[in-house]
């Protein structure tokens, strides 16, 4: 279910003013939903925002962050903007925080990817998933904590992957269009990894942000339901919302 977006609201008539903004991203590489890679922000993610951008005459700078930093350049103001962002993560930290947020930019899943000999076993035949450092499994929290699944966590996609192509998790819980998407792309297993879609698994939307100009996001607000079909197509040729549709 999609994060309830906490949308600024702005007197009629009043638009954000054409200016620079310092957009706040995450240090690592989503693609092709998101991602930093050789100092630049890249994926569909920023396709949107560069489009808005253009569009409203606003000239956008990204800089990346380590997730924990990402959220304090928010809080406490050092970015304009934060992408991507929603308030259910790190939801301590935000405390009542005036943030506003955005309605959903991308859709996503993180769900168990799997061998696809194994596409149909059901959650008992699960002891063993595996993660991104620092990625929290949360469709499987009740389990790990049961002790009926064991964790395991890999410096990157690639390891996570291989460790699942060769047996030794059942499962890689991921977002689903970046697993797959490096599953096709950097390890040439086109096919031999699938999406478990009746495994657990999370629906939800990476919105966008922020604690300094509200006036922004409900201008992006108004963008994002006025551009329907451009951010449609953006997203399709990327395939960011790979297993969502």
């Amino acid at each position: 279910m999609a994060a309830l977006a906490l949308c600024a609201v702005l007197p009629f008539g009043r638009m954000a003013d054409a200016r620079d903004l310092v957009v706040g991203v995450e240090a690592i590489d989503y693609s092709p939903v998101y991602g930093y890679r050789d100092g630049q922000f890249i994926g569909a993610g920023r396709a949107v925002l560069d489009a808005f951008a253009t569009a409203k005459g606003h000239r956008l700078s990204y800089q990346a962050f380590p997730i924990k930093r990402l959220l304090a350049e928010l809080i406490h103001g050092g970015i304009d903007l934060k992408f991507p962002d929603s308030p259910n993560w790190q939801t301590a930290v935000r405390g009542k925080r005036a943030i506003a947020y955005s309605d959903p930019v991308i859709a996503y899943i993180d769900g168990t990817i799997v061998r696809a000999d194994r596409a149909h076993m059901g959650v008992d035949a699960v002891t063993r998933i595996g993660t991104v450092a620092g990625f929290t499994p949360f469709a499987w929290q009740d389990r790990i904590a049961a002790g009926k699944v064991t964790l395991t966590e890999n410096p990157s996609f690639e390891a996570l992957l291989r460790q699942l192509q060769t047996g030794r998790i059942d499962g890689a819980y991921a977002n689903v269009a970046v697993a797959l998407d490096v599953a096709d792309t950097v390890l040439n297993m086109q096919g031999g990894l699938v999406f478990a879609s009746k495994l657990p698994n999370i629906h939800d939307s990476y919105l966008l942000s922020s604690a300094k100009s509200p006036e922004v996001i409900a201008e992006f607000n108004d963008w994002l339901a006025k551009n329907q079909k451009q951010v449609a197509d953006i997203i399709a040729a990327s395939g960011a919302e790979r297993g969502v549709r």
